[in-house]
């Protein structure tokens, strides 16, 4: 019989090589030729799942952001106290830092991503809607705190989860480029958070 093939998992080889070769090179060196030498494959497969450079970034950075969030619901589910608010949004916004090894080997190609969304628009739709997911989700946690009494409330909840966001995201580059060591970068991320949900 002939051997079957798991499409998903080659598109997923295809995408773990990808991310080894812009995090040694950035994406200038990332083509569909070297992406097939990297996984070992020949360029016709590559080409069989990915007809340009473009659809295999995009779907690199959708795997990404899978894997990051299977990583935050994973640290949320080990919570002590699930339903505080302040400790799920820590660990969900820490596993956004490239802290571990993991995080550490992906977000050099986020960012590559993020800056070749600059000069093309299109790849920007995917993130656009995971960024309005993800910022609505924050600001719930917020309002629902404040109807708690739990956080302040006079701040804006949807102004606030996009400040968070935002410091997040220039953590991560500031973590990246060793502007910030981990337990500095860590107690910005905690003053943030202590400001919106201030200490009984």
């Amino acid at each position: 019989m002939p051997k079957r093939i798991d499409h998903q998992q080659r598109r997923q080889q295809i995408a773990d090589a990808v991310c080894r070769l812009a995090g040694r090179e950035g994406l200038e060196g990332v083509s569909l030729r070297h992406v097939a030498a990297e996984a070992g494959i020949s360029m016709g497969r590559v080409q069989h799942y990915f007809a340009t450079k473009d659809q295999m970034l995009m779907f690199t950075f959708q795997a990404i952001s899978q894997r990051v969030e299977q990583r935050m619901g994973a640290v949320v589910n080990r919570l002590e106290q699930p339903g505080d608010p302040k400790s799920l949004l820590r660990a969900m916004l820490v596993e956004m830092l490239p802290l571990s090894q993991q995080a550490r080997a992906e977000a050099p190609v986020l960012v590559a991503f993020l800056a070749r969304i600059i000069v093309e628009p299109k790849l920007a739709d995917p993130l656009r809607e995971d960024n309005g997911r993800l910022n609505g989700f924050v600001a719930e946690q917020i309002l629902g705190a404040q109807q708690n009494n739990a956080a302040s409330a006079e701040l804006d909840p949807v102004r606030e989860a996009t400040a968070l966001l935002a410091l997040v995201d220039g953590l991560m580059i500031h973590l990246l480029t060793h502007q910030v060591a981990a337990p500095a970068a860590l107690a910005a991320l905690d003053g943030q958070l202590d400001r919106i949900f201030p200490a009984p």
